[in-house]
């Protein structure tokens, strides 16, 4: 089982909650809809961090793109979280598309046809 790293979960913890504010406060770019910054996991040696995001309410083609952008203001980005960083180093970004929200709203469409069904009296 591997070591856990308490200082690199508690600085992915922190990039979360400041990357969502930026993106929600200072991100200004009309392509990128409604992103929730669902997960930040960070290297050991604290100098990259894969960030997890989901856009609400958008297509396949349109979460694409958000995070395309996201991926090309990664330096705008990274800037700002430096600003509001208290670390010597700011890990460099990368945006993925989370699909974890995408699964759990498909199950649970699942699950309410299943009841649905059974309502009906279909089995």
């Amino acid at each position: 089982m591997p070591k856990e790293y308490p200082r690199s979960r508690r600085i992915a913890e922190q990039i979360q909650r400041e990357l969502a504010e930026i993106a929600r406060d200072e991100l200004d770019d009309p392509r990128v809809g409604p992103v929730t910054v669902s997960e930040v996991q960070v290297s050991r040696d604290l100098r990259h961090a894969v960030v997890y995001v989901s856009v609400l309410g958008a297509d396949a083609e349109r979460v694409a793109s958000s995070v395309d952008v996201l991926n090309r203001a990664r330096g705008f980005l990274r800037t700002q979280l430096a600003r509001r960083m208290r670390s010597k180093r700011v890990p460099d970004l990368r945006f993925v598309h989370d699909t974890a929200f995408d699964r759990g709203a498909r199950l649970s469409e699942l699950i309410d046809e299943v009841g649905d069904r059974r309502r009906d009296g279909e089995e």
